[in-house]
């Protein structure tokens, strides 16, 4: 933070308190004293109290990166292609998800104008552009430097006179809040004089209360609390004001599944998947492959200018050895990076490796689950693309296309590792009866495998309340209204067969089911469709038909790119790195 420059202080006369009613042509008169002293505008202690109520922007400095101003609730931002409407603080926290989810780091957020600004004074100001925000924004000091005071508070009501230059009262004003006591000070002149109804109160950052009698003791207080914490004025959404000490406890209190590997500017996460790693008190490491192989290495953490770092050391795993600075810490997240080029994501295996199965089992029975994959020995079974699981509290499971429901048992156990373990059991259906690992849990979305193996099964939630509050997935759902879907275009893994569909349409209803129809109306297959936001926060459209159906190659977990009254584009990206692209128009 800039030192204030000292001023002319303390006119020897006195110092009251004022609210703003603005000057009033009666008031009570108020009686003053030789020992009291009367503040000017550009005194030390008119200074530090403007400072102190300076209005603080930090809160949205992921949104405009400045300190000293905020944008006015409510707003639009576009947020790594999805549109999130900012009406509150919680909505900010929307924002933090979206690039928490984000795999690459590459986040790109456009704010969509016509906003309204708010300066560190409470002057609101409205901006039609981007060059207009950029000018005002750059105007702010970053990184705790500027002179706004947020270590302190002023605990409101506080009473404020002013006075003449011949002490003569001409008014008084309660200030309830900081934006009144700005408003007061901006107010005044050149030659103005004001007083505080002492005594008054203040709140630490600590949550303590100090009561101050004087302007003297008002002055030391808020000059003391002027550096007392750290203000986090930065556009470092992602360092959560965590430490070294937290960082090691965060580290070693679970195992962390490896999600990520970049080493050199190239992805090696394939050969990582399922990777384990356990960190111990004692600065040890044991990272368990695929294979149920321990390979044992070491770690420390130290502080640096950037940050936290982490170093990691082995004799196998070279990707892994380097200092790495802990760029994200989020619910259940740790991001590794040391350049663009080198990066790790883990996440965290605590709700997997449990001695209570008791909220996994809550968490199934509670809506039911979508289909998005299932391979059996690496292979995909595209059959069973949409299908849905119903995990009933009796220890019943159905798995229904809407045309046929497959009965089975299941149950939710440890195995002796602690790790936990879905039992699916269902005769009809070999190709989801297995002991499944579970392997990732996430809010919307649970992945089990078969450690050592190429079984894969992963689940997306599907809840009624959940879709109604997603306006996306409801603005589906009145579109897809049996009206006609025609194939514009179609791409397989980079091959266009659009006119292999030249000769039907797709038609698709608002309750989940669709129809593949010639020209002239006659049905050739049946299918279901599932919109849901994934754990990326984008849309995806899972379309899936009957088993022996013609237009299995159309069937995908499709991420909506584009979405418009009469047009849908979509793209799937296959496990080799293709993408098959589907646009629809009507």
């Amino acid at each position: 933070m800039k030192k204030f420059q000292r001023v002319t202080t303390y006119l020897p006369f006195l110092f009251l308190t004022i609210t703003l009613l603005s000057c009033q042509d009666e008031f009570e008169e108020v009686t003053l004293s030789e020992e009291t002293t009367a503040i000017t505008l550009s005194s030390v202690t008119a200074t530090l109290m403007k400072n102190t109520a300076t209005k603080d922007g930090s809160f949205d400095n992921i949104v405009d990166g400045a300190s000293c101003i905020d944008i006015k609730f409510p707003y639009t931002v576009t947020v790594n292609g999805l549109d999130v409407i900012i009406d509150s603080l919680e909505d900010l926290q929307v924002i933090e998800q979206v690039f928490d989810a984000a795999q690459d780091d590459e986040n790109i957020l456009e704010i969509i104008f016509p906003i309204t600004i708010t300066q560190a004074d409470f002057t609101e100001i409205a901006l039609n552009g981007l060059e207009e925000f950029r000018k005002l924004a750059a105007e702010c000091t970053e990184g705790g430097a500027d002179e706004d005071i947020e270590c302190i508070d002023f605990i409101y009501p506080i009473t404020l006179f002013t006075f003449d230059v011949d002490l003569e009262q001409t008014g008084s004003i309660v200030a309830e809040n900081d934006k009144d006591l700005r408003l007061f000070f901006s107010g005044l002149k050149e030659g103005d004089l004001a007083s505080v109804d002492f005594p008054i109160s203040l709140k630490l950052y600590d949550g303590t209360s100090i009561e101050v009698n004087s302007n003297e003791e008002l002055t030391r207080t808020l000059e003391g609390a002027r550096d007392a914490c750290d203000e986090d004025d930065d556009d470092d959404y992602n360092d959560d004001d965590f430490d070294k000490e937290r960082l090691n406890n965060y580290l070693t209190e679970c195992p962390w599944f490896v999600r990520e590997v970049k080493r050199d500017g190239r992805l090696q996460t394939e050969q990582y998947v399922g990777y384990l790693m356990n960190f111990a008190t004692d600065g040890t490491v044991t990272v368990r492959n695929g294979d149920d192989a321990d390979l044992n290495g070491s770690w420390g953490t130290s502080v640096s200018d950037k940050g936290i770092l982490v170093q990691l050391n082995f004799d196998t795993l070279v990707d892994f050895n380097l200092e790495w600075l802990i760029y994200d810490i989020g619910e259940g997240k740790i991001k590794l990076y040391e350049s663009p080029e080198n990066r790790i994501i883990m996440h965290s295996a605590c709700d997997i490796y449990s001695n209570s199965p008791d909220n996994l089992r809550a968490l199934l029975i509670e809506c039911s689950w979508i289909i998005k994959r299932v391979k059996n020995n690496g292979s995909q079974i595209n059959r069973l693309l949409g299908y849905e699981f119903q995990f009933k509290p009796d220890g019943v499971v159905t798995l229904s296309n809407r045309e046929t429901v497959s009965e089975g048992a299941w149950e939710i156990t440890t195995n002796q590792e602690g790790r936990l373990v879905m039992a699916i059991v269902m005769g009809e259906e070999p190709s989801v009866s297995f002991e499944w690992l579970l392997s990732d849990l996430e809010d919307r979305r649970l992945q089990f495998n078969i450690e050592g193996t190429r079984y894969e099964i992963i689940l997306v939630r599907d809840c009624e309340a959940q879709d109604e509050e997603d306006k996306d997935v409801g603005f589906l759902t009145t579109i897809f209204n049996e009206t006609e879907w025609k194939i514009a275009y179609a791409e397989e893994n980079g091959d266009d067969t659009t006119q292999m569909y030249d000769d039907v349409a797709l038609y698709m209803d608002r309750n989940g089911s669709l129809e593949v129809r010639s020209l002239n109306g006659e049905v050739y297959s049946t299918g279901i469709w599932f919109a849901y936001r994934n754990a990326e926060f984008k849309l995806e459209l899972i379309i899936a038909f009957s088993p022996g159906s013609n237009y299995l190659p159309l069937a995908n977990d499709y991420v909506l790119l584009d979405i418009a009254e009469n047009r849908l584009e979509l793209k799937h990206q296959n496990d080799g790195g293709g993408y098959d692209k589907l646009i629809l128009e009507r």
